[in-house]
């Protein structure tokens, strides 16, 4: 806390302003509910504003998520479009009505806007938090000329993971990863009775063990894969299924992925399929936080992951996790110390029979992945890392003159090997 404070000071009288596309579901909204809040009390003057737009606009940012993230295809011209006219029309609207200073601007759905409100004295930073990959980019020159053309307006990105960066973008590149908010509803400590009433509402027989995976209904969380997992395990030990989620606003893709599953375990009735609410924001943290502390295992097996905000939630409350060795996941999961990386569904089912039948070993695990988010994952220490960023920006400590191979981590755990110059703060 004492580096937060002292960071604070520097940037202390400013006006920041947070952009994004939802403020239901998704991560990028938990943690902008509790830092907007957090930075005005630390005299930084915040607001939160939403980007509004059609369902075809939302269909076709997905669409640019998802080619983003490794999907085959092109961003067509009917898309571009729509996402242009989209964005002029938010700048019409006059989204970024109060004068601030510095404007965060979360994932490619509002990246354009910096194009057409940028004022002089203002400093724009973009925050990428999905699994964006160089090699996908240099593949897609289509792709590249557009998400190019955007973040040339902005002074620097942030990105969640090393793995991330774009070192051909002529700004600076921070890397800096998200948080938890430890005392917020989704994650603050439960009574026995405030998860066995979550339980009961759902029906789930508290007595035997629970495997569950919990977040938002999209392609490349790898439900299919938890569901074959837990089948596996179902032919040794008795147990069940929560496979729980719901919408972001900005996502019109969950639906299909929902009914997908629904379809794939209606006749299994060991799989509990939770369509949770997001009507009332609170109510579901809190049965997200009671489902994640009735599990024994917790899984995670997707096939790309910007960071898996939901894995850092299960690491706080002790639950030893088992995630693919893809994207950010690896920053969190320590093979075989915090929990276990997905492999088959036979070899999967072994490691979670394991944790069933040994729980000393899977809280002691459990135990340690709590320390390690302590130690690396909570809101405090990360909102002093983005302070820093702007500080430095601000003051001229980096800037475009910088080129392309500015990099500043302030983690010397993250590989930075192959960068020619990184800087560590």
């Amino acid at each position: 806390m004492e580096r937060l404070y002292r960071i604070a000071q520097r940037v202390r009288g400013l006006k920041k302003l947070a952009l994004n596309a939802t403020a239901k579901g998704g991560g990028v909204a938990e943690m902008l509910y509790s830092a907007v809040p957090f930075l005005n009390m630390l005299g930084i003057d915040t607001e939160w504003k939403i980007v509004r737009g059609s369902r075809q606009y939302f269909e076709s940012t997905k669409e640019l998520h998802n080619l983003l993230q490794g999907k085959s295809g092109s961003f067509s011209r009917e898309q571009q479009q729509t996402y242009i006219s989209t964005i002029e029309e938010c700048a019409r609207q006059n989204l970024v009505d109060y004068e601030p200073d510095v404007i965060d601007v979360h994932d490619p759905q509002p990246l354009g806007l910096s194009h057409y409100l940028r004022k002089p004295h203002q400093t724009w930073l973009w925050r990428c938090h999905i699994h964006i990959d160089e090699g996908t980019l240099e593949s897609n020159s289509g792709l590249w000329d557009f998400l190019t053309g955007w973040a040339k307006h902005y002074d620097a990105a942030i990105f969640s993971a090393a793995q991330y960066i774009i070192s051909w973008w002529p700004l600076p590149k921070f890397i800096i990863p998200p948080f938890i908010d430890p005392l917020s509803e989704k994650n603050r400590e439960l009574n026995q009775e405030e998860i066995d009433r979550v339980l009961a509402k759902y029906r789930i027989d508290p007595r035997v063990p629970i495997i569950a995976q919990i977040g938002r209904f999209d392609p490349w969380k790898g439900i299919d894969r938890t569901i074959a997992t837990y089948r596996r395990v179902t032919q040794e030990r008795e147990c069940q299924l929560i496979v729980a989620g719901g919408f972001a606003a900005d996502d019109p893709e969950g639906e299909r992925i929902l009914s997908r599953v629904y379809e794939d375990t209606k006749n299994d009735k060991g799989i509990h399929v939770l369509n949770l609410s997001l009507d009332d924001r609170l109510e579901n943290w809190r049965e997200v936080n009671a489902l994640q502390r009735a599990a024994t295992v917790i899984m995670q097996p997707s096939t790309r992951e910007g960071f898996g905000l939901v894995i850092t939630e299960a690491l706080w409350k002790s639950k030893p996790v088992i995630g693919a060795d893809v994207g950010a996941i690896p920053l969190q999961i320590r093979d075989g110390d915090t929990g276990y990386f997905y492999e088959a569904p036979h070899r999967t089912a072994e490691k979670v029979i394991h944790l069933l039948e040994k729980p000393k070993a899977a809280q002691a695990m459990g135990n340690r992945g709590r320390e390690y988010v302590k130690q690396n994952f909570l809101l405090p220490d990360r909102i002093a890392d983005h302070l820093m960023a702007i500080s430095m920006i601000i003051t001229g400590a980096v800037s475009k003159k910088d080129s392309s191979e500015c990099i500043v981590s302030f983690h010397p755990w993250f590989n930075l090997t192959k960068r020619n110059r990184a800087q560590f703060f």
